[in-house]
């Protein structure tokens, strides 16, 4: 039986005034001209909306002078700028999770001040924005009140920057049939729209990252989305590209350090992804009907459905029947890539999407991570359906920094070294019951192997935890974990070196289990390269500060009632998130005791740690947080509580 739903708008588009909508806005005030004051608007996307981010502005001398937030719906923003003549070029930076939850920090300009201006937050604006600077552009941003020497080049080199994008990604304006390059305005695009259109799959199909050489020289990293590993395709140092842009009539084929010099493209994706909102649209007309389990089981839509890391097609139908009956949808897919383990030239059968899942107020309450493939043959109205990645379970191998605490928030000199880098792999040893969820989770396997890129190969047993956890004797079934990150770090003073091959990005990694009676073997990817010597101030602490009269108590964290905040680490670090709250009480015999809390999605920055625990017997009483940046790097941090 159909019920009511506030339905999600799938359309996305600019509003009036250049397009804006909604959001928020700055100061009205105009300084006491009486002129009217300036409006900036635009979207912020990363194929998908980003949904209620934060819009920072700067005017030319490094001043805050507005700040928004986007358009549940679409992404857009719209500020009202305190005077009608903004000092420019304007610098704007916006901070929030994309549809897979992972944190985004991007950045745009306004060369030239207008009454009315556009914009856009893209990757695509972000990579002009660093080319025109020279540099990456958030620590320039973060100290712009103080030092606001660099904004300049925002104006003079900003329509040389994109010139040059441009000529990075040919490939993707053919495929896309953009006829004119010239005249796509990357950063004021006034039709653009997160919306699957042209401008929108160019964003889509392109991977865009910053990074820095072994030398700590800033590089702009761009590849094809939809082939096989990682390992960026076009790599330009951005430093000697801002020099070259600034000349006159500068061109810097001196900065491009890879041997391509513009991305390949996956022809026959792209010729698809125009139509791939069909399929959320699809999915929320089915949650709105209200359909039982049964109906849910039956129905064409799911009918292709796969695995994905596991989940059956019946996993599936639990999450939309549950989503039904909460009264909540999905927000625009974004893709992520080819779950393929090695797809064709121009080709990948299944592709990685993402998709928020969004209450009836309009808020993100989390997100999907599965797949969907493309039939023209689909016997259902729409060609794109959900099939997962065909995997048993989930494996990923993450770049790791960790550090840890005492609990007056010294630095613990058992720790060595401290802090610490390496590896953080990850592979799923349990699932829920299937017949009855609140049953113990079911065991996957007892033993796994991961081939390291330098050679070494890496032993995991089973370990009565979600993941298996690292062994040093090869095809122990039975161990004893420790509740904190060594379970499935692998560092490098511990189990085999961490070389130079197993620490850049697109490292490949082999995942060898035996499952239900099938073996199974895994192509993993790093995500990003593992940085030598990560920031402290990267690591999640807790507000409040620590010292020797005020530490941190085991038994306000055995107590069931400590609440807990990280306000300033999280202001510190726009592009980061937390995702892990956990409370170790660990005997000095025998295995752990292992209290998970969730972590609320941003912008929260509290939580309460509910659960009391009582020992019977002296326990090591740890708290470790942990969080993600927009990379996928892991930082960890583990306090040591006081008895």
């Amino acid at each position: 039986m159909s019920r009511p739903f506030v339905l999600l708008v799938l359309t996305a588009g600019l509003l009036a005034a250049c397009g804006g909508g909604g959001g928020g806005g700055g100061s009205s005030n105009n300084g006491g001209s009486g002129d009217t004051p300036a409006v900036l608007a635009g979207v912020a996307a990363t194929g998908a909306p980003l949904v209620s981010a934060k819009v920072t502005v700067l005017d030319g001398k490094g001043a805050s002078i507005g700040t928004g937030t986007t358009h549940g719906s679409d992404g857009s923003y719209r500020i009202t700028l305190p005077t009608s003549a903004p000092t420019g070029p304007l610098f704007v930076q916006v901070a929030g999770l994309d549809a897979a939850g992972s944190p985004q920090l991007m950045f745009s300009a306004v060369p030239t001040v207008t009454a009315n201006m556009v914009a856009h937050l893209t990757p695509l604006t972000t990579a002009t924005v660093a080319l025109a600077l020279g540099t990456e552009p958030g620590p320039v941003f973060a100290q712009a009140a103080t030092d606001s020497s660099a904004l300049p080049k925002l104006a003079s080199n900003a329509a040389a920057a994109q010139e040059f994008l441009k000529s990075l990604l040919k490939t993707q304006f053919s495929e896309l049939k953009i006829t004119d390059p010239k005249t796509l305005d990357l950063l004021a695009d006034a039709s653009f729209a997160a919306n699957k259109g042209a401008h929108d799959l160019l964003i889509e199909s392109v991977r865009v990252d910053l990074a820095r050489s072994s030398r700590n020289v800033p590089l702009l990293q761009l590849a094809n989305k939809f082939i096989g590993g990682l390992t960026p395709e076009v790599v330009v140092d951005l430093s000697t590209a801002q020099t070259e842009l600034a000349k006159t009539g500068g061109a810097p084929a001196n900065a491009i350090l890879s041997t391509l010099k513009a991305t390949t493209s996956a022809t026959s994706v792209l010729g698809n992804l125009g139509v791939l909102d069909d399929l959320t649209a699809a999915l929320n007309q089915l949650i709105a009907t209200g359909p039982d389990a049964g109906a849910l089981t039956a129905h064409p839509q799911l009918s292709a459905y796969d695995k994905h890391n596991g989940a059956l097609v019946g996993d599936m139908v639990t999450r939309l029947y549950d989503m039904s009956r909460a009264n909540r949808q999905f927000g625009r897919m974004q893709t992520l890539g080819c779950a393929d383990d090695a797809p064709s030239a121009g080709a990948c059968s299944r592709v990685l999407v993402a998709a928020p899942v969004i209450d009836a107020s309009g808020t993100v309450i989390d997100h999907v991570l599965d797949a969907v493939t493309y039939s023209k043959t689909s016997i259902t109205a729409n060609k794109w359906n959900l099939i997962g990645n065909g995997k048993k379970l989930a494996v990923t191998v993450s770049p790791l920094a960790y550090i840890g605490f005492e609990a007056d928030g010294t630095l613990s000199s058992s720790l060595v070294p401290n802090p610490g880098i390496g590896l953080l792999a990850d592979i799923q040893a349990q699932k829920p019951d299937p017949s009855i969820p609140t049953n113990p989770p079911v065991k996957l396997m007892d033993t796994a192997t991961l081939q390291m890129p330098g050679g070494f190969s890496i032993a995991f047993g089973y370990c009565n935890r979600p993941s298996m956890c690292i062994s040093s004797t090869p095809g122990t079934t039975s161990l004893i974990p420790t509740g904190g990150i060594g379970d499935v770090a692998i560092q490098r003073a511990a189990v085999g070196w961490v070389g130079s091959a197993d620490t850049v990005r697109g490292a490949f990694f082999r995942a060898s289990y035996t499952t239900g009676g099938a073996a199974e073997v895994r192509p993993v990817y790093l995500r990003s390269d593992v940085l030598s010597d990560p920031a402290r101030a990267r690591f999640p602490t807790l507000d409040g500060g620590l010292s020797s009269t005020k530490p941190l108590k085991a038994g306000d964290l055995q107590s069931g009632t400590l609440a807990i905040a990280w306000q300033s680490w999280a202001t510190a670090n726009p592009d980061m998130r937390l995702i892990e709250i956990r409370r170790v009480y660990a005997p000095s015999t025998g295995s752990p005791t292992v209290a998970n809390t969730t972590v609320p999605l941003p912008p929260a920055v509290k939580a309460t740690l509910t659960g009391a625990f009582t020992p019977v017997a002296a326990v090591r009483t740890e708290l470790w947080l942990g969080a993600v940046d927009g990379q996928g790097r892991r930082y960890y941090t583990r306090y040591l509580a006081a008895p």
